[in-house]
Parts: structure tokens; sequence; C-alpha cells
């Protein structure tokens, strides 16, 4: 995919959405004919499956494929929405399942969510443009691909809270790699609409080349993090294992950090090693969901075991 239209091209797609979507503080949603294509595509069931929904995307030539978990009930419901995980490799994202995150979902859903797992452009079913390339090893642009991420969790977002059964505030992002660095891009969010983030491993650039605590320009990195982190109002719980291979617990308290000290409220915790590799944890839902929403962690409490 990124052969056929050019890294630079797809950056400067991904520059040109961001500057719209991420500047203003309205979360814009598609007007009523193009609402007409998005929703429900699973007939309603509400026995404890998982819906299957189509909801908007930055791109608009482009309709995410999403889950969504609902409580029994009518609601109004708060929302969460899990942004998933991403990689450079175009096949590997053009092969990738639909993001399920079935364990967290589960909790946020005992704990009286509805929970939106939206699959983003270029990624699997979804397909169209990758918006969220970041370039080159070494000249990362990871401002613009957080950024990217950033405007597909918040259209998502936006169209949710327009459903008669989900509350117009309170929401809570989960994001976990790729996408827990594109949540903290909407820090600065309104604290009414958007109450609380909860990034698993947030980051880009791991594995470069496929190689365990290699990463692309972590200088670059870090600073994008404190970039985030100024106007930052929407408090963040900054998660990572132990044995993280991707986002080592040093080089996510220095990002945490930067984040920190550009304004950010921030509360970061290296949690124990999970199983071969910690990076996966957020997959493996094996933390204790109540206590990190309700700020009562404690080494005890945050990994279930």
């Amino acid at each position: 995919m990124i052969g056929r239209m050019g890294s630079k091209k797809i950056r400067k797609i991904a520059a040109v959405v961001l500057g719209a979507a991420v500047t203003i503080t309205v979360w814009c949603v598609p007007d009523a004919r193009a609402q007409a294509r998005f929703g429900d595509r699973s007939g309603g069931a509400a026995d404890g499956r998982a819906q299957q929904w189509i909801v908007p995307s930055p791109d608009t030539a482009t309709d995410s494929h999403a889950l969504l978990y609902r409580p029994p009930g009518a609601g109004p419901f708060r929302l969460a929405v899990i942004a998933h995980a991403s990689t450079q490799n175009a096949l590997r994202r053009a092969q990738m399942p639909q993001p399920e995150y079935r364990a967290l979902a589960s909790q946020l859903v005992s704990r009286g969510f509805a929970v939106l797992v939206p699959e983003r452009p270029g990624h699997g079913a979804t397909g169209g443009p990758y918006l969220e390339d970041q370039g080159g090893c070494d000249d990362a642009d990871y401002l613009a691909s957080g950024r990217a991420t950033a405007a597909a969790i918040r259209v998502a977002v936006a169209f949710m809270q327009t459903q008669p059964f989900i509350r117009k505030d309170g929401a809570v992002v989960i994001g976990h790699s790729a996408g827990g660095f594109g949540a903290l891009a909407l820090a600065s969010s309104d604290p009414k609409a958007l109450s609380q983030i909860v990034a698993f491993a947030p980051g880009r650039g791991g594995h470069a080349d496929d190689r365990p605590f290699a990463v692309c320009a972590e200088t670059k990195l870090v600073a994008a993090a404190g970039a985030f982190g100024r106007g930052a109002r929407v408090p963040v719980t900054w998660l990572v294992a132990g044995n993280d291979s991707y986002f080592s617990p040093d080089l996510s308290r220095r990002m945490a950090e930067a984040f920190r000290a550009a304004g950010g409220k921030v509360d970061f915790r290296v949690l124990p090693p999970s199983g071969d590799e910690g990076h996966w944890l957020a997959e493996r839902g094996a933390v204790d969901m109540a206590a990190i929403l309700d700020g009562t962690i404690t080494p005890a409490k945050i990994q279930r075991r």
C-alpha cells in the first residue's frame, strides 16, 4: 500500500486531515445523509456477542469496521473506545484481523460501558490509505502519525456520542501501542466529553527491523510525547509491563516524564512481566480495569492473576 502511493504522499494526506481534525475543539460528525451508511450491521443483536458496526473515519472514502460490546438495557451508557496497535509493514496491516480486545471489553461492559473497537484506515478489512505513516526510521514523524491516529479515534468517539444509547460525556479512550500513542494526542480534549485516557505501552517505531528493544529515533519519540503533553487537560494512566521489548520501562518512563514536564497529568506504572512478551498485555486483558478507572491502583490490585 505504501509502495503504491508513496510514504510522503500519505504523510501529506495525514497532515491535511489533522490540520482540521485536531486543532479544533468541536468533534465533527458526518451529515445526516452520510450517516445512513454507518451503524449496526449485525441486526441489533444484544445477546452478549459483539455487534458488527461501521463507523466513519477521517478519510471520507473509507468506512471503519468496528466491534461494539453493549451492556443489557437501553442506556445511555458511558462510552469506551479501544484503539488498537499498528505496524509500518503494509502486508501485516493488510492481513490484520479485526481487533477485539474481548477481555478488556468484558471488564468495561461489566462496569456499564458500551465499548467500541474500531479498525482504523490502512488496516485489515477497513482498508484505505494508511494515514498514520511515520515515514523512515531515522526521520520518523511521530507528531504527524500520532495526530493521525488521534483523528481516527476522535471521529469514532464523536459518531458514537450521537447514538441515543450513548452518553455525550465521560468517554474513556484506551489505547494500545500506536493506539495508545494516538490517545496521548487527545489529552488536550474537553475533559467533559473525554474524561480519561488509559495508554498501554504507548509508542511507535518499536521492534525496528524486527529487533527487540530497537526503536526508531527514540529522541523524536520522547519529544513527541512531550508535545502531546502541552495543553493536556485529560488525565492519563500510562501502563507498561516489565518485559515489554517494544517500549521498555526505561524508555516509557522517559516518554511519560516528557509528557508530564510539558504539563500533562500522568500516572505512570510499570507492571509485572506478562507472558513471554509484555507488549501484548492489553490484548490479554490481564489487568484490573476497575482499579485503573477508579484511580485505586496498587501493585497488588492492578495485575489480574
